[in-house]
C-alpha cells in the first residue's frame, strides 16, 4: 500500500516525536556531543527559534515523524553570518528509504534561497553512512579534528565536509533573508514537493 509521505516544516507539536529521535543519539552515540536529553520544553524553544531564521524540516509517513533536518549558525561572529551548520537524524525504523537525501533534498536550496553561501555538515568518524549522504550531495571534505571530542568513555575525531550553495559571490553580499519571512513563499512548497518525490525512488 502506497504511504502518506511528506517533507514539510516542523511544527512545535512535532518536538515530543523529534526528541524522541535524537535522545538516543545522546545517551548511546557521539553523532552528537551532546551529552543530556534537553526538556521538551527546551527542545521545543530549540526549533521555534531555528525557524525564525532557517529551516527546521521533518519527513512525516503516515503520520509520523521519521526525520528531521535543520541549519543552525556556524560562529558567532557578524561575518559568519552567510554560512551555516547542517544536520540531519533519522529514526532507525525508517533507514534507507533516502529520507535523509530527500531532507536535505529540501533543506540546502531553501538555504540557498535565503542567500546563505557556505554549509558544513560536521561529522563524528567514523561514519561512512554520514560521510555517503554528504558526499552525495555535492559536499567535500575539508579538514579533520582528531581527539577533539570526549564522550562514551573515549575520545573522537572529527571531519568537517563543506558545500558551496552560491558561488557568484556579491561584493559585498546581500543580506540573509529569514526563514520567518520566506516560509510562506510559493517558491519554498514548491522545493519541500520536489524532495518529497525523492521519498518515492528506491532506497
Amino acid at each position: 500500500m502506497k504511504k502518506n509521505k511528506y517533507i514539510r516544516i516542523a511544527r512545535p507539536e512535532d518536538s515530543k516525536q523529534i526528541l524522541e529521535i535524537y535522545k538516543p543519539f545522546i545517551l548511546n552515540s557521539a553523532a552528537t556531543f551532546e551529552e543530556e536529553v534537553p526538556s521538551l520544553e527546551d527542545f521545543k524553544n530549540r526549533i521555534t527559534t531555528t525557524l525564525e531564521e532557517c529551516p527546521y524540516l521533518v519527513c512525516e509517513i503516515d503520520g509520523e515523524i521519521a526525520g528531521y533536518a535543520y541549519a543552525s549558525a556556524y560562529r558567532s561572529r557578524a561575518a559568519y553570518r552567510w554560512d551555516r551548520e547542517v544536520s540531519v537524524y533519522v529514526h532507525p525504523n525508517f533507514r534507507r528509504q533516502n529520507i535523509a537525501k530527500a531532507l536535505y533534498g529540501a533543506l540546502i536550496p531553501i538555504l540557498n534561497l535565503q542567500g546563505f553561501v557556505k554549509l558544513f555538515g560536521v561529522i563524528t568518524l567514523p561514519n561512512q553512512g554520514s560521510i555517503a549522504l554528504h558526499e552525495s550531495m555535492g559536499f567535500q571534505k575539508m579538514t579533520e579534528y582528531r581527539d577533539i571530542g570526549y564522550k562514551l568513555n573515549q575520545w573522537h575525531h572529527v571531519g568537517w565536509w563543506e558545500l558551496t550553495i552560491n558561488k557568484n559571490l556579491q561584493n559585498p553580499p546581500g543580506e540573509i533573508i529569514p526563514f520567518s519571512a520566506l516560509k510562506l513563499d510559493n517558491k519554498v512548497a514548491e522545493l519541500l514537493e520536489n524532495a518529497r518525490t525523492l521519498l518515492f525512488l528506491e532506497g
